[in-house]
């Protein structure tokens, strides 16, 4: 007896060369968290097991707002990042075009500026965009280390004897 297995699920499909758009990267990440953390809130249980249950939705609740925080700091890397280069485009283009024609020397040297202006530039942007993803990701650890916290605070109370 031959038997065949079939797809019961489709899967999305990536935008052209196999790369998921960062909505599926986030969907993909955050979708099913929300999904047990609302099925969790909704169970009907009491005592520890509800404690329980209640901390571990707590968990992924912290989870979800570390994710999300941790996606907005890379799309705000990302377009600062965006900006930057936009900006010096925009700069090389505005030097090029009001280099003189006459003397190569003076030329040269506007150029040799605008390169050593550049590079500090360049310096600058890559300290600002460290300092911004670290700060991100400083922010969704913060999150987990308050759960963290918590939990060590709940165990500690379900932990002491009752009086």
């Amino acid at each position: 007896m031959a038997t065949s297995k079939t797809s019961t699920t489709a899967a999305k499909k990536p935008r052209a060369g196999g790369i998921p758009t960062p909505a599926d990267v986030q969907d993909a990440f955050i979708k099913p968290l929300k999904g047990m953390a609302e099925r969790l809130q909704d169970l009907p249980l009491a005592g520890a097991a509800g404690a329980i249950v209640e901390s571990g939705r707590k968990d992924l609740q912290a989870l979800v707002k570390a994710n999300e925080k941790s996606y907005q700091g890379l799309q705000a890397v990302v377009q600062r990042q965006t900006e930057m280069l936009k900006s010096s485009i925009e700069e090389w283009q505005g030097t090029v075009k009001s280099l003189p024609g006459g003397d190569p020397r003076e030329g040269l040297a506007k150029l040799d500026a605008m390169g050593k202006a550049a590079f500090k530039q360049a310096l600058d942007d890559i300290r600002e965009l460290s300092e911004m993803a670290a700060k991100s990701q400083a922010d969704a650890f913060d999150v987990v280390r308050q759960r963290i916290r918590d939990n060590v605070d709940e165990v500690s109370k379900l932990l002491q004897p009752k009086k």
